[in-house]
This record gives C-alpha cells, sequence and structure tokens, in this order.
C-alpha cells in the first residue's frame, strides 16, 4: 500500500508541475517567407549546383570538349534529331549505360530514355503545376501524374526526394523564368526487347 501511495504522489507532483509550468515550447517558424525574386534567385543556385543542365541542357562539341548549348537551356534531347543506332547487346547486357553524344539521352537494361525540357514552354513545364513538380521529385512519378510509371535511369530522382518543398518550389518558380523552349521530348522507349537473330 506505501508503494501504491508513493507512486500516486510522484504522479500527483509531476502533473501540478506541468500544469502550473506557464512556459510554453514554441515551434521556431521562419522570420518571414522569401520574396518571389529570392526564391529564383536560390532556383537559379540549386539548377546549377545539383547539375540539371548536365543531362537536360544538349552539349555542343568543342576542342574542348562538350560544353552546354546554351541556347537550348534544360530543353531535354532535341526531338529533331534521330537517336540513331547504337549497340544494343551492350545496353541490353546490364554492363554498360550508355549515352547520347550530347549526353541527353541513356541506355541501358531499362531501354532508352530521354532528358525531359524542364523550360516553360507547353513542350516542357510549362502546363504543370508545383504539385506536378514536386511529385515527380519527390515521388518519381512521370510528369508528377498520380499512377504513371516511374521516372527512369538516369534521372536520380532519389536524391532530389530529399530537397526540401521550399527548395522544389525556388527551383519550379526559377525554371518558369528561363527562356521557353518548343521541343516535345519523345517517349521512353522501356523493356526494349533483345535484338533478334537471323
Amino acid at each position: 500500500m506505501k508503494q501504491l501511495f508513493y507512486y500516486l504522489a510522484i504522479a500527483g507532483t509531476l502533473t501540478t508541475m506541468a500544469c502550473s509550468n506557464n512556459e510554453t515550447v514554441q515551434i521556431e517558424e521562419p522570420a518571414g517567407m522569401a520574396s518571389k525574386e529570392e526564391m529564383i534567385k536560390r532556383g537559379d543556385y540549386l539548377v546549377a549546383t545539383i547539375g540539371c543542365g548536365d543531362c537536360h541542357t544538349p552539349k555542343k562539341m568543342t576542342d574542348k570538349g562538350p560544353v552546354p548549348d546554351m541556347d537550348r537551356f534544360l530543353s531535354g534531347y532535341n526531338a529533331a534529331v534521330p537517336l540513331g543506332e547504337y549497340d544494343t547487346t551492350i545496353a541490353n547486357s546490364g554492363r554498360w549505360a550508355l549515352f547520347y553524344g550530347d549526353l541527353t539521352a541513356a541506355a541501358g537494361p531499362w531501354g532508352v530514355t530521354f532528358a525531359a525540357n524542364l523550360t516553360p514552354d507547353g513542350t516542357g513545364i510549362g502546363n504543370w503545376t508545383l504539385e506536378n513538380f514536386r511529385k515527380a521529385l519527390k515521388e518519381g512519378k512521370y510528369k508528377g501524374i498520380d499512377n504513371s510509371r516511374p521516372l527512369m535511369p538516369p534521372m536520380p530522382w532519389q536524391n532530389f526526394a530529399k530537397l526540401t518543398d521550399n527548395d522544389i518550389e525556388s527551383i519550379f518558380e526559377y525554371l518558369k523564368t528561363i527562356k521557353p523552349v518548343q521541343n516535345l521530348v519523345p517517349q521512353a522507349m522501356l523493356n526494349m526487347p533483345p535484338p533478334q537473330k537471323s
């Protein structure tokens, strides 16, 4: 009985202390929302440091190697240029992934994938909502649409899923400010069958 009384006394004391404590736990909120200009500036920084242009900007070959074609900045694989032939045996083997010469298309055991047009043109992300963009980066959904196919290699969406919602919105706001490029990127050619033997 003494032990029960002891436990009740401790519980009562702790309850009284908790109820009489006038301090309120505050969750720290940001001092203020970033302005649109600040978001765009941060988006520009993130796009550059994350390396979006590495795959989404076509390259021009120079005597110093490939350089980004800034006339087609973030416009993805150029739909006007045929893909051309490549060794499907090597691509399907799982031992190699092959990249198109301007680094905007890749072939591997998954098939052939093309870097998307990230410009604000209607053939790019011009008709996307922020929620579509968030879903694409956070959940790996093609065009950010529920029940769509997953984003395929080499898109590292699993890494981008760790971005904060503010970072994703900043990137989206920045992409809406870049030059629109009309370029309807082809659909991925997934799960290519092995080549037929003659």
